[in-house]
């Protein structure tokens, strides 16, 4: 009976660890552990040297406490014997308390570096530097290209083996933008407390990055996506972004009834073009988006369905549901999906979600 528990109770303890251990993501382009930029190989750098030194307190540790258990193990016959007591010696108290220092010191010189490099804004104002105001709002996120008079929302357009510096801020709450592969994690606070980080990606692709702070019901829904494509490939998006026209006028019938529509029921709220972001996101280019809402596929029948029942979608949004009827939800499907002026999109960038 003991041994049948024994083997039950060694099989629920391997299952309780593969299961904690597929949350580890190890999908390119979204998991910590498979650094592709800059700030993110330190990181990770700083997160082995943690890992080595736990490792070798634990063999420590193990290799003395199994020498103990064997060396002062009761044996036949002895069963009343007192070892010798070991007390004050000079020498042990010296050895773990020099030794546990030393290891803090390895740990601590080289996270002190990387805090400091990573708080680097020495180059932010050089010219051609890029910077990007950052906004976190429920529960998406906005981007504006300083002095470019481009604006984006949810995807985010960079240059590979460039530094490009992030001016973040809060419209509601206290979000946390967090891109792992590509750099580590950012508060982004209402106010006028403003963060700043950088980023530096290494390969071109599309990373996914999420907010890593409570910040309301759909906290676990705030995705968005950095693509990172060459330089060149960047300023042809960039001048492709200025280009567009808010105003011309769609191919189809249903596209331009569409874009009607839109006009009247969501121009109030969002954007098109270089203009501000209202209460919602910006929408230029949205027919190159890899994702509606930052989660779902960008299908028209997952746009209609947003539009008219995005508050089950994503509970606590601020977008008014049922605005508009179905039919019409349809139009400015097709309006909003035929949005493609710019060539540069996630695929021409050498990946995709990976999600």
């Amino acid at each position: 009976m003991r041994g049948w528990m024994g083997k039950f109770r060694s099989l629920f303890l391997f299952s309780a660890l593969a299961l904690f251990l597929s949350g580890c993501s190890g999908v390119d382009n979204v998991s910590a552990l498979k650094p592709k930029g800059y700030s993110a190989e330190l990181l990770f750098n700083l997160m082995m040297i943690s890992i080595a030194i736990m490792l070798f307190v634990f063999i420590i540790v193990m290799v003395i406490y199994a020498f103990v258990l064997v060396r002062y193990r009761q044996r036949k016959g002895q069963e009343d014997m007192i070892p010798k007591q070991t007390e004050g010696n000079k020498a042990l108290e010296v050895i773990w308390t020099v030794i546990p220092i030393l290891l803090l010191l390895v740990l601590a010189v080289p996270t002190v570096q990387a805090t400091f490099d990573l708080a680097d804004r020495s180059k932010q104002d050089d010219k051609g530097t890029l910077t990007v105001e950052v906004t976190g709002n429920q529960y998406w996120w906005h981007f504006n290209y300083a002095d470019q008079e481009i604006a984006t929302s949810e995807d985010l357009y960079i240059p590979t083996g460039e530094r490009v510096y992030l001016n973040m801020k809060s419209s509601d709450v206290i979000h946390s933008f967090w891109l792992p592969s590509i750099a580590g994690k950012m508060d982004t606070n209402p106010g006028e407390n403003m963060n700043t980080m950088y980023l530096e990606a290494y390969d071109e692709g599309v990373y996914t990055g999420h907010c890593a702070e409570l910040c309301g019901p759909s906290h676990s829904l705030m995705d968005f996506r950095v693509i990172a494509v060459s330089p060149e490939e960047f300023k042809q998006w960039k001048e492709d972004m200025k280009n567009v026209d808010p105003k011309a006028k769609p191919e189809s019938t249903s596209a331009q009834e569409g874009q009607e529509l839109f006009n009247k029921n969501c121009m109030s709220c969002h954007a098109i073009g270089n203009a501000a972001a209202g209460v919602g996101p910006n929408l230029t280019n949205y027919g190159n988006r890899t994702k509606i809402a930052g989660i779902l596929e960008p299908t028209k029948e997952n746009l209609v369905d947003w539009i008219t029942n995005n508050n089950e979608i994503k509970p606590g949004n601020k977008m008014p549901m049922n605005l508009v009827s179905k039919e019409e939800a349809g139009k400015i499907a097709d309006y909003l999906l035929q949005m493609k002026d710019t060539e540069i999109t996630p695929e021409s960038a050498g990946g995709s979600d990976n999600k």
